[in-house]
């Protein structure tokens, strides 16, 4: 992989150029992950499956291996399949020599609870799964998933993914990566917690109706490039928000 901008780079170390930046032990760097398609498309037939490539995919476990925690709503992490997240042999020395976890926790942002206490989410992962819920979500289900999950209440009637953002800080989560979806990514965003946005432009065409990478709640917010990674003709932007300060 090479690298277009800020200067021309024939080979780029990927745990280099998407460093978490220094420091973050009182504080947390939050940033997403997402792809999209060249006309702006962040699904194929309901799934972000359909733009990726082993190259993004690859680029989607280093991202994970620099985290503390992945953040994703429950509905993508119904439609996406997702599972609670095991070490992976490729990044445990290097976790260990930040002083991280074995693997980033998995946590899951729903208001409703509609989430199978016995599903893959739960077990099998290195790390407890985190589910970060609302004071006004069914008790029953917050107790039923208690019992294989450390459960955050953060908002009344709504999630409040402010709050939510300092409870991951309060448990040594500094390194926070969501993988979306459309949905919650722009209602972190609209909370002012998105630092960074790192977006994958598979080349091709989608077209009909698939929903942006942000969708639902308005943000207004201006980005810097840092840097546009190029590969096959598929485009790795490192977006950083404009009054965050600059990643080293």
């Amino acid at each position: 992989m090479r690298q277009l901008l800020p200067s021309a780079v024939d080979e780029v170390d990927l745990s280099v150029a998407y460093a978490y930046p220094p420091d973050l032990d009182s504080s947390c760097w939050l940033r997403a992950n997402m792809v999209s398609s060249a006309d702006g498309a962040a699904t194929v037939d309901g799934k972000s499956g359909g733009l990726s490539s082993a190259l993004d995919q690859h680029v989607f476990g280093v991202l994970r291996g620099l985290s503390d925690a992945v953040i994703v709503g429950a509905g993508t992490a119904r439609i996406e399949g997702y599972r609670a997240i095991r070490a992976k042999d490729d990044y445990v020395d290097a976790r260990a020599a930040r002083g991280q976890r074995p693997a980033p926790v998995l946590v899951i942002v729903s208001a409703r609870l509609e989430l199978d206490p016995s599903s893959a989410l739960f077990h099998g992962g290195a790390e407890q799964t985190i589910v970060v819920t609302r004071a006004s979500s069914p008790a029953d289900r917050r107790a039923l998933l208690a019992e294989v999950a450390d459960v955050v209440v953060a908002g009344d009637d709504g999630v409040d993914l402010s709050a939510a953002t300092d409870a991951l800080v309060d448990r040594g989560l500094h390194r926070l990566l969501c993988e979306g979806g459309p949905t919650l990514l722009a209602s972190i965003a609209a909370a002012g917690r998105l630092d960074e946005l790192c977006l994958t432009i598979a080349p091709c065409l989608v077209g009909g109706e698939s929903r942006r990478i942000l969708c639902g709640t308005p943000v207004d917010d201006k980005l810097r490039l840092e840097h546009l990674l190029e590969e096959d003709g598929t485009l790795f932007a490192r977006h950083v928000r404009a009054s965050a300060r600059p990643p080293t």
